[in-house]
């Protein structure tokens, strides 16, 4: 990319809206470009709360059109990408003082039914006295209702999002920024730097702004001296502690304040907790929880553990921000998580479509409706074919995964099982090109730690867009959480003799 090029369509972010709707469109037989200034889902895509779900909380803002789509994108999403995506038991405990029993049961009776739920088990009342709830929670809550949804890998699904549309077509182009955007006519001429490269420009149709937190900079760089606030950033925040509780649901806790907090097992060592709605106005390269939300988020899950949580159990802790649209609502809890788009393409100009709001849920759905708005302004085939189609790894019988991970612990029975059990979730069926023709762990090269090995990293770096230690510990994996210091500054050389050997 050294050269001037001209794409039909110029999608800035890598996030999950960016990644999706390039993924989309490549399949369509677009020539996409996709930017992304530092790595995919490098900011808000990571930061999630890591749930696929319909949004229970929202049917009580009466968005019962987003609670719908979501519902149907959930079972959609889990059939696409069944070893990143699984489902997930939740335990509502009712609690007197709060919403009444029958308040939860009529929104979890709408929950079951409004999406057409076909794959995930209904919802049921339960005893929270009787194991496993009881030795956990306080002796107060005597009811709960258990439901459905699903666990994502949320910053994987951003990367297979991305690698399918390369292998559609697309060029897909990291730690690359665009640092200007001018109309002329029918295109745009996008200027781009890279890391330590000169700046090129490259020439596009379409421009789709997905830039989440930075929108506006972008619209800013698009049209200078118009006013562009339509933006609201919305701060959520989770800590990560040891974990609190050896079964596999999650539970969803009602705070007095209106909002929800989880506790959720996460990493087979640690329980995830979260999350807050604060007020963000900083800068979105620089987030970090404060003192205020770890101690919110402690106090709200004490109130229903008897064992208490204090900040200072926390492991580790991750914050980022919702570029959520400005409805003006007056709650950050309250405003709207639907998406919206803003199309400018005065007078037959090339379009440039932005995105405000999302949730990871809707990405797919989000990326059909982007390119129907720009349908209108340039010539997009409308052949719509994410719904069918298996995400990287993903062509796996949603019912069997248990039997898939059997398969690869026959063919590689020299793996440790434990990482085996990751590397299948991580890859799915794309486990072989990790592995390769290995016939011993001695042929997986460097070992850095645990059950990370140099094939892996390669094949990360190869097909996965990863260029430091830091996108493999913290966004192609988790692994950040269970390495050490050494293994994590061998990684760090590893990456380092090879940006050397390409110099």
């Amino acid at each position: 990319m050294s050269t001037p090029e001209s794409y039909d369509l110029l999608v800035i972010g890598g996030g999950i809206n960016g990644a999706g709707i390039a993924r989309d469109a490549a399949g369509r037989g677009m020539k996409v470009l996709l930017v992304e200034k530092d790595d995919l889902a490098g900011h808000t895509s990571s930061a999630s709360t890591k749930l696929v779900h319909g949004g229970l909380r929202y049917l009580e803002h009466y968005e019962f059109r987003l609670v719908r789509e979501s519902l149907i994108e959930r079972e959609r999403l889990l059939a696409l990408a069944p070893h990143i995506i699984w489902p997930l038991r939740f335990v509502l405990p009712h609690d007197s003082g709060l919403r009444p029993a029958w308040m939860l049961r009529l929104g979890l009776f709408l929950y079951d039914h409004l999406g057409g739920r076909k794959l995930l088990p209904p919802t049921r009342t339960i005893d929270l006295r009787q194991p496993p709830h009881g030795q956990f929670l306080q002796d107060r809550l005597v009811k709960g209702f258990e439901y459905s949804d699903c666990w994502v890998e949320d910053s994987r699904l951003v990367v297979l999002n991305a690698m399918d549309a390369k292998e559609h077509g697309a060029d897909i182009a990291v730690q690359t920024e665009c640092t200007g955007l001018e109309r002329d006519g029918q295109q745009w001429s996008a200027t781009l730097k890279g890391t330590d490269e000169p700046e090129f420009s490259i020439t596009a149709k379409a421009v789709v702004n997905a830039a989440g937190p930075w929108v506006d900079s972008v619209l800013n760089t698009a049209n200078p001296g118009r006013n562009h606030a339509n933006l609201r950033l919305v701060k959520g925040s989770h800590l990560i502690v040891p974990r609190l509780y050896p079964e596999d649901h999650c539970y969803i806790f009602q705070n007095r304040d209106d909002r929800i907090v989880f506790a959720i097992p996460y990493e087979r060592d640690f329980t995830l907790l979260g999350t807050t709605d604060e007020s963000f106005e900083g800068d979105p390269n620089h987030i970090e929880i404060s003192d205020q939300e770890a101690r919110y988020i402690c106090d709200a899950i004490n109130e229903y553990l008897q064992v208490p949580v204090n900040p200072s159990d926390a492991v580790s802790t991750y914050s980022g921000v919702r570029p959520l649209y400005d409805d003006k609502a007056s709650s950050n809890s309250t405003i709207t998580r639907d998406y919206v788009f803003e199309v400018d393409a005065p007078d037959g100009a090339a379009p440039i479509l932005s995105i405000f709001g999302g949730k990871i849920t809707t990405y797919r759905k989000l990326a059909e409706h982007a390119l129907e708005r720009l349908a209108d302004h340039v010539t997009i085939n409308d052949t719509r074919w994410t719904a069918d189609s298996p995400l990287p790894g993903g062509d796996i019988d949603v019912t069997a995964f248990d039997a898939f991970v059997a398969e690869c612990a026959e063919r590689y029975p020299w793996f440790p099982t434990r990482g085996l059990g990751r590397l299948c979730r991580a890859y799915g069926t794309r486990i072989e090109q990790v592995l390769g023709e290995a016939g011993s762990i001695d042929d997986l090269g460097t070992h850095f730690g645990g059950d990370l090995y140099e094939a892996e990293v390669t094949y990360l770096v190869d097909h996965e867009f990863a260029r430091t230690a830091e996108d493999v510990l913290w966004r192609r994996s988790k692994l950040g959480l269970h390495l050490g210091d050494i293994a994590k500054a061998a990684l760090s050389k590893w990456f380092d003799l090879r940006q050397a050997r390409e110099v």
